[in-house]
């Protein structure tokens, strides 16, 4: 996936110094933005923004509060490069959120390492889900893997949320975002009350999530989930939707539909040694337990202990 790291200057000094930089680097792609244009610019969501402090028409200071203020580029990386050496301007700069403030003359290996390796960071930290800071689907696959290649026993969690667009259709996104948090939450809590170590919980992405603890034996944990979501979810709900035990509805049709307040749905595979060869394996007969769990009403777990045939 190609880079693009946005040059802020007014006189295009920078941009021919970064491309010679990284002429053999083809994942990078720098593109070269006049101070005005930073509005248009940021519409893009670059990778990285590099800001030649002496070449731009501009206070730098405004313009890194412009970048920050933006909702999508909140997170987007900061390079100040300038000739300024006053450290209360450079603090000033740095008060603003931005990552990193460059001295020139610069030596031109630390500049391409610093951006490398920002780069390296931000994409590790784009594997973490934004909503509720869990580990994604590359670390859940490399976990998975790392624990079947040491042959160990371990239960494998899939969870998630019974009747959640409909929440979502009636409340709102926003709403909808506050319960996969809380979701989170719970998950977190009462796998690290249960278990003192070894234990991993991932967000697979929207309200499906994972959990791996070592050992077999998993109901324990199973019943404090449920219990602990279904005791503090209705918070969630208006206390008339609460009382009522459902919410209403209207499909594609017009017609009013009831739905049955949103629960929590687990599905258990149990790996002992020698059970599955790869990850795979484990998510096909997740997937089934876990539909097994979601045609009960209500929150409820499944586990499955099959033994495959020899």
């Amino acid at each position: 996936m190609v880079q693009e790291i946005y040059i802020i200057d007014d006189d295009d000094s920078s941009i021919i110094v970064f491309r010679e930089l990284f002429k053999n680097d083809k994942e990078y792609k720098f593109i070269s933005v006049k101070s005005d244009q930073i509005d248009v610019a940021l519409k893009n969501i670059p990778a990285i923004i590099i800001i030649n402090e002496d070449a731009i028409e501009v206070d730098v200071i405004d313009l890194c509060k412009k970048i920050r203020t933006d909702d999508d580029n909140s997170i987007t990386p900061v390079i100040v490069v300038s000739s300024n050496g006053d450290k209360e301007h450079r603090i000033e700069i740095l008060k603003e959120s931005i990552e990193y403030y460059i001295k020139k003359p610069v030596n031109e290996k630390y500049l391409y390492y610093t951006v490398k390796n920002l780069n390296r960071l931000m994409n590790i930290n784009r594997r973490i889900s934004p909503l509720t800071g869990l580990p994604g689907n590359v670390q859940i696959h490399a976990e998975l893997k790392k624990r079947i290649s040491n042959k160990e026993e371990f239960c494998v969690l899939y969870l998630d949320l019974d009747n959640f667009k409909a929440y979502n259709d009636v409340y709102g996104f926003l709403k909808g975002d506050q319960i996969i948090k809380f979701t989170a939450d719970v998950i977190l809590n009462q796998v690290h009350q249960e278990y003192q170590e070894n234990t991993f919980v991932g967000h697979i992405g929207g309200d499906d999530f994972i959990a791996i603890v070592p050992g077999t034996r998993c109901e324990k944990l199973c019943q404090n989930i449920i219990a602990n979501f279904d005791e503090k979810v209705t918070t969630f709900f208006t206390p008339d939707d609460a009382k009522k035990g459902y919410i209403e509805v209207a499909n594609r049709k017009g017609i009013i539909e009831q739905f049955p307040l949103t629960a929590i749905s687990i599905g258990v595979v149990v790996v002992d040694v020698n059970r599955f060869y790869n990850i795979l394996e484990i998510g096909e007969i997740g997937a089934q337990v876990k539909h097994a769990a979601k045609s009960v009403v209500g929150s409820s777990y499944a586990i499955d202990r099959r033994v495959p045939k020899q």
